[in-house]
């Protein structure tokens, strides 16, 4: 056992696993858009850039929806 308060290992398991979805958020959008090329519109819209874009949105939606859900809990210290 930890001598760390458990209000204390909960507050700090909310921070790492918000950084790390961010992160993979990040890397898993960078990886996609740019690296495959689907982020920039090379002469017309393709059905790539447009998938890409609906999960892109979606993503992000279910990311910002993940934060409100897990920050929204209040610590019983207030």
């Amino acid at each position: 056992m930890s001598g760390m308060e458990p209000d204390t290992r909960d507050f700090l398991k909310k921070i790492v696993q918000s950084i790390f979805l961010g992160l993979l958020w990040l890397g898993l959008n960078m990886t996609l858009g740019i690296y495959n090329g689907l982020l920039f519109f090379e002469e017309r819209i393709t059905a790539g850039n447009i998938f890409y874009y609906l999960f892109f949105l979606a993503s992000l939606l279910a990311l910002i929806r993940y934060y409100y859900v897990t920050w929204k809990k209040k610590f019983p210290h207030g």
